[in-house]
């Protein structure tokens, strides 16, 4: 074996130890009373994040568009421990349901220590058909509404110097078929909240920001999309949210989800034709 290759094995083993037994220094206690707005919590990850808060006994409020679901969600939520559980129905498609959620949080929370963003807009699993308007839908609700609520709620997070966390995505680091749309989406999140770190973090400011990269998670609607067409691996929701929350209460920057995804996204500027090769043979493609 050649001393590049072993190079390559040796770091990627310390990064492996690295991340699955660093702890942070995350005292779950810490979390007990904090004030916490969850967005895309109806299901899927977002629930995930709900119950994990409530169980740390966080006072939440959750939201996206189904009532009916929000309220069974909430009520668990509070089964659970949740010093307060509240919901607002809300569509993020909407160029003024972002800012109105985040002044219902802080109204009925007395102000914010987290704000999870973690909604997302359907999308088809297919190819790109020149659907414009459905690209620019798609960047409201999984773009521009992120960057209205985070202005919103910058006011608040700076009094309790609290954290801003943005649920991004494996594809928001590098492209991949049948997903044109939404990867997009999830570039413009990573570039915008890159900076805006940047500039908090030249201001000194109290906010942390931190980016957290996932790659394929278990929940129904992916796994609905992409049964039969790829086999590549998913992972759980519950785990992933969990590592989410952690990620938010240690004010770290950026989060890898599973640990080796920072690794594949690294792979299309270390090896750009075997990546490239890779991914275009993942997927079971019959035209």
């Amino acid at each position: 074996m050649g001393t590049f290759k072993k190079a390559v094995i040796v770091a990627l083993c310390a990064a492996f130890f690295a991340v699955k037994w660093y702890s942070p220094g995350f005292d779950a206690e810490s979390l007990r009373g904090a004030r916490v707005l969850v967005t895309g919590a109806s299901t899927g990850i977002g629930e995930q994040l709900a119950y994990h808060y409530a169980r740390f006994g966080a006072q939440i409020v959750i939201t996206a568009r189904r009532e009916k679901v929000l309220q069974q969600v909430a009520e668990k939520c509070q089964s659970l421990g949740a010093q307060k559980a509240i919901y607002i129905a809300a569509d993020m498609a909407s160029v003024s349901d972002p800012e109105k959620v985040v002044d219902f949080a802080v109204e009925k929370l007395g102000g914010l220590d987290y704000v999870i963003l973690n909604h997302i807009g359907p999308s088809p699993f297919s190819m790109w058909e020149g659907d414009v308007e459905h690209t620019r839908w798609l960047m409201q609700v999984n773009f521009f509404s992120y960057v209205e609520m985070a202005w919103k709620a910058l006011a608040s997070l700076e009094q309790s110097k609290g954290s801003l966390v943005i649920v991004s995505s494996l594809l928001g680091k590098m492209a991949s078929p049948f997903v044109a749309p939404y990867t997009s989406t999830k570039f413009a999140l990573n570039g915008f909240f890159g900076a805006l770190h940047h500039e908090l973090a030249m201001k000194n400011s109290n906010v942390s920001i931190s980016v957290c990269t996932l790659g394929l998670i278990d929940t129904e609607s992916a796994m609905n999309k992409v049964r039969g067409v790829t086999n590549v691996p998913a992972y759980p929701a519950a785990e992933a949210a969990l590592n989410i929350i952690i990620t938010g209460a240690t004010r770290q920057t950026d989060l890898f989800y599973p640990w080796f995804t920072q690794y594949v996204a690294l792979s299309k500027d270390w090896f750009p034709s075997i990546t490239n090769y890779i991914i275009q043979n993942s997927y079971n493609y019959n035209p």
